[in-house]
């Protein structure tokens, strides 16, 4: 298979959640691939039961979705999240098998549907197609820091340290109210005190519109920048990870936790209450990693950044040129 084809053939699947699409774009591009993005929406009953509910699966694709869904398929598709799973899976099966299958993230049901499943630690599964990482596929690496350091050279004039402050909402697993942000602003003001410097704050497009207007309050003690959305100018997000010395991220997100961790910093994921289930499994395998620090040791070191997407693509690749009989047939 040539490159040309490669670069033309490939799609990447989400359901329209940031966190899933960033992931299986992360790994399009460390393929060298220019994937076509295909956001789904799943009508009911496929939604409760995909990806296990096959049957006239067209038919759960919303007609805006639906419509580029046919031949010449893909050479590869890369899933990411149980819905786009549906059509990861289908892809197999309407194109023969020449479409070669990735779905990051446990699809629940068997990985033997598929030709490569990528999936977190945490996630527990066993299978002989399993890729296994510690964290989430992201697109961090030196070049992309350097690209944001240059990019967002301004971010260089607040002083140092400057703490990267990476804000998330509440998920099943962290629960972010009212008295965690409370602890938040607690510990940042301890850090002030004791080291000075500024705050590079980002907040999640999941953040409540309420708790952005509180954090903003907040951090206009301290000297540094906040950013919420586009009303605050470009996203800064790439030259406030090159840019920070220490980044603090709330604990609920395994993407932004990953990304953190993808530099060279110290990171501490901030938790006002334990954290449990695969989630805390996560944390956990951080720590004993020596990537997140446990709370209360903010001394500015540097690590070894947790980098997985490169090896998980390179892996792939090889995978897939071994059982490829060739370009997308139209």
């Amino acid at each position: 298979m040539s490159s040309e084809d490669c670069k033309s053939s490939c799609w990447v699947i989400s359901d329209g959640a940031a966190g899933n699409e960033r992931q299986a774009l992360a790994l399009a591009e460390a393929l060298d691939l220019q994937p076509r993005i295909l956001r789904l929406s799943i009508t009911q009953p496929w939604a409760a039961f995909a990806p296990r509910l096959t049957w006239a699966a067209r038919r759960a694709l919303r007609d805006q979705d639906a419509r580029p869904i046919g031949p010449p398929w893909p050479a590869i598709a890369i899933g990411c999240g149980r819905r786009a799973a549906l059509l990861t899976r289908c892809l197999r099966g309407w194109s023969k098998g020449r479409c070669f299958t990735v779905q990051i993230l446990d699809p629940r049901v068997s990985t033997s549907l598929f030709d490569v499943v990528v999936a977190p630690r945490h996630d527990q599964l066993s299978a002989d197609n399993l890729i296994e990482t510690l964290g989430a596929l992201n697109p961090v690496d030196d070049a992309w820091l350097a690209a944001g350091r240059a990019r967002f050279a301004q971010l260089g004039q607040w002083p140092a340290p400057r703490t990267a402050v990476l804000i998330g909402a509440s998920n099943s697993a962290q629960t972010l109210d009212d008295a965690y942000f409370e602890a938040l602003h607690r510990e940042l003001a301890g850090l002030f005190e004791r080291h000075g410097g500024s705050f590079l704050v980002s907040a999640s497009r999941r953040t409540p519109a309420d708790r952005i207007a509180d954090l903003r309050r907040r951090f206009a003690a301290w000297p540094g920048l906040f950013w919420s959305g586009p009303e605050d100018g470009e996203n800064p997000y790439p030259g406030i990870l090159a840019w920070a010395d220490r980044i603090i991220v709330t604990a609920d997100s395994v993407n932004m936790i990953s990304e953190a961790c993808a530099t060279e910093v110290p990171v501490h994921a901030f938790a006002a209450r334990p954290v449990v289930g695969k989630l805390g499994k996560f944390h956990q395998s951080l720590i004993r990693a020596g990537r997140l620090s446990a709370p209360g040791d903010d001394g500015p070191t540097r690590s070894v950044p947790l980098r997985e997407t490169a090896e998980v693509a390179a892996r792939i690749r090889a995978l897939w040129q071994c059982r490829s009989p060739g370009p997308s047939p139209a």
